[in-house]
């Protein structure tokens, strides 16, 4: 699982537009365009339709989302709590 797929995932939902997620992540567009179509390549699905500048989730999209916010949350805590160990 790559988490850094996830989180672009969460970012281009959340702002509805990839120059943005790719601003707030640091990337180049180019670079979140790609990191999505690897996570639609490994789920076999598209995440997104896009129609120049309106991007919605597609249903498969939809129904990720909310596994995506938990694995995420959970990943962090995770790490947080490993961190505390030492």
């Amino acid at each position: 699982m790559d988490t850094e797929l996830l989180k672009t995932f969460l970012e281009v939902s959340r702002t509805r537009h990839f120059g943005r997620a790719a601003e707030s992540l640091y990337l180049t567009q180019s670079a979140v365009s790609f990191r999505i179509r690897q996570l639609e390549n490994q789920l076999g699905v598209n995440l997104f339709t896009r129609h120049r500048n309106n991007i919605r989730l597609t249903a498969a999209g939809e129904k990720l989302l909310p596994y995506a916010e938990t694995l995420m949350s959970t990943w962090q805590a995770a790490r947080k709590e490993v961190a505390h160990t030492s």
